[in-house]
């Protein structure tokens, strides 16, 4: 079975309930689990209480993880979910214990100075990174994947897994410079798959395999916890979905806004274009039709010897102009909207 991937050990658990296949799981993926809860609590006995409880909501939330799931990636993140429940309901606590277990680890086992640095601050780092940089990170440096293996994880070819895990990386060294670590990529890079993920206790894969599936006596602290992560999860996964939603309901409103806004601005123009087109008709009402006429009305009575001065020649011009005004107006009138 050492052949078959996350994804189909992960279905057949789902569809039949498989031990065997949970059990690959367990042990293919313990370590990383196990190393991350450490890192965060700096105590073994809550390090594999809280390694447990990853497992067994994996076992009851294997039927809803898609089949696109990275599942280093999900369990890391699960495994820091988890260790912050735990992390809240011992802080003080936990927090003397931590301080006294990393001293003595040091001090039994010397760090190079860089994983020194890096170490407390590594999983907060990884929480800065987007989904499918984290899951790049978490496979090639977590688990020392091959390029190759990445890509195939994560549905994208080599190269471009390559590019994906470059950036990632880079990003995360900005994050430890702007906390005083300043060390390269590669540096980092090499830190992290050399000390990030150390060798569970030995029994452990076993006692949690049992505990999960076939609900052997397990602690209350681990179920209490396990549930904890599962409601953390769900309240995650709702917040999400509110946050998404009200996005759209921002983009449909400023959408219709701008709609109404051009719809206000092409009526506007419509009637202006409506209003120079009846001023010009006016126009030429005046220069053609109006005037015009009645001058020649005027020479006409000239000529037979009706109006024979000047003085009468103006009086027929400002008839003519008010008649024209008074057209002028009825033609607005008539072509105005009701």
């Amino acid at each position: 079975m050492n052949e078959i991937t996350d994804t189909e050990l992960l279905e057949r658990f789902a569809r039949t309930g498989s031990e065997e296949a949970f059990a690959v799981l367990v042990n293919r993926h313990v370590h990383l689990v196990h190393s991350a809860a450490l890192r965060y609590t700096a105590n073994p006995h809550h390090a594999e209480e809280i390694t447990q409880a990853v497992f067994i909501v994996l076992a009851r939330k294997a039927r809803s993880l898609g089949s696109g799931t990275v599942l280093p990636g999900w369990l890391y993140r699960t495994a820091r979910l988890a260790a912050a429940n735990f992390q809240r309901a011992e802080a003080r606590r936990t927090q003397r214990e931590q301080e006294a277990f990393m001293q003595s680890n040091l001090e039994e086992n010397p760090a190079p100075n860089v994983w020194r640095e890096l170490s407390p601050l590594l999983d907060t780092a990884m929480t800065r990174l987007g989904q499918h940089d984290h899951d790049a990170l978490v496979l090639r440096y977590f688990e020392n994947r091959s390029l190759e293996e990445v890509g195939q994880a994560m549905g994208i070819g080599e190269r471009a897994a390559q590019k994906r895990i470059s950036r990632a990386l880079e990003k995360l060294r900005r994050v430890f410079g702007k906390n005083g670590v300043k060390a390269t990529a590669a540096i980092i890079a090499g830190a992290i798959s050399t000390h990030s993920v150390q060798a569970a206790p030995a029994g452990l894969a076993a006692t949690i395999s049992s505990t999960a599936i076939q609900g052997t006596t397990v602690a209350a602290s681990t179920l209490t916890l396990a549930k904890g992560t599962l409601y953390i999860m769900s309240w995650m996964k709702a917040k999400t979905a509110a946050v998404v939603g009200a996005g759209a309901v921002a983009v449909l409103t400023a959408g219709a806004a701008v709609t109404h806004y051009h719809m206000k601005q092409a009526s506007l123009a419509e009637h202006r274009a409506q209003e120079a087109k009846f001023h010009a008709e006016a126009q030429e009402q005046m220069d053609g039709g109006g005037l015009g006429s009645v001058a020649g009305d005027g020479a006409g009575r000239s000529g037979s010897g009706s109006i024979a001065s000047g003085g009468g020649t103006g009086t027929i011009e400002a008839e003519s102009l008010e008649q024209h005004r008074k057209k002028e107006a009825e033609l607005i009138r008539r072509r105005s909207p009701q």
